[in-house]
């Protein structure tokens, strides 16, 4: 059964941890699903992890909803976060709502995340939630605006720079966000951003005291490999068993041991094979 916003805010109540996985793909998120994850987002990382790009930056709103689609028919029981990608909101308050309603009408998302806490973002989240679009925050490591950050680099590592975001917090939820991702952060400052809160407070790279936890599915099963963040844990190596897989299928196909006829090939009856033969033979002649 899916979850819904309300649950999550009862989890919260209770002390229960929430689940949240990155997805991009119909398999992908059937797995997720099975596992029982609480929650998808569908990140602009899909930029990176899926379409080969060094940043995210030139994802489109036409990716985003793809692969939104593609997720939501592998996962129809889960809650879905759509990611607005760069340049989907900044421009102005009718272009996000409008962009923001494309997740929900074509995609069946259950929610949007935006990046940053600035006054222009906030009216953006205040407009969104307006017109009746669940709007998740997102604040500390913003991909989106690297530039600005430096980097990409771990953020609130000092006195100024954890008030900050623990303001940056707050506005969001006063503009109506319903939770918050916190990304890249001193466990000690997720930790404080989570306990000012009054809402679902996940947490990527931000420590054990958020409400829920993060990670893009692909580093955490050790299948994107062009780089590691040191937040991440690597719970299986599906990369290394898809390369023996390959490696394994490569050789047999060299060696002419696959395909096996016995074992991977159709059938005939004998006696069409026998007649196919004979008339082989005869044309042959």
């Amino acid at each position: 059964m899916k979850k819904t916003i309300p649950v999550f805010r009862q989890m919260v109540e209770k002390g229960e941890k929430i689940v949240y996985l990155t997805a991009y793909d119909y398999l992908t998120a059937k797995y997720v699903e099975k596992a029982g994850i609480d929650m998808i987002l569908v990140g602009d990382s899909l930029g990176m992890v899926t379409l080969g790009y060094d940043k995210t930056f030139p994802v489109t709103m036409e990716d985003m909803i793809s692969h939104c689609k593609a997720v939501r028919r592998g996962a129809p029981n889960t809650f879905i976060v759509g990611d607005m990608p760069f340049m989907s909101y900044q421009v102005s308050n009718e272009e996000a709502i409008r962009n923001a309603g494309r997740f929900v009408k074509e995609a069946d998302c259950d929610c949007i995340k935006l990046e940053g806490a600035g006054p222009e973002i906030c009216e953006r989240v205040r407009a969104i939630s307006g017109a009746g679009i669940m709007v998740m925050g997102h604040i500390g490591l913003t991909p989106q605006f690297e530039a600005q950050l430096g980097g990409y680099k771990a953020q609130g590592k000092s006195v100024d720079a954890a008030l900050k975001l623990m303001d940056e917090a707050k506005r969001l939820e006063e503009a109506g966000a319903w939770a918050i991702l916190v990304e890249g952060v001193p466990a000690i400052v997720g930790k404080a951003i989570t306990e000012a809160a009054g809402i679902p407070i996940l947490g990527i790279g931000a420590g054990s005291y958020t409400h829920g936890q993060l990670l893009i599915y692909a580093d955490m099963v050790g299948y994107y490999d062009n780089f590691c963040p040191k937040f991440v844990k690597v719970f299986s190596h599906v990369g290394d068993e898809l390369l023996k897989g390959f490696q394994a299928y490569a050789q047999e196909v060299r060696e002419g041991t696959f395909p096996n006829d016995d074992l991977h090939a159709y059938k005939i009856d004998p006696e069409e094979a026998a007649k196919l033969e004979a008339l082989l033979k005869e044309k042959q002649k």
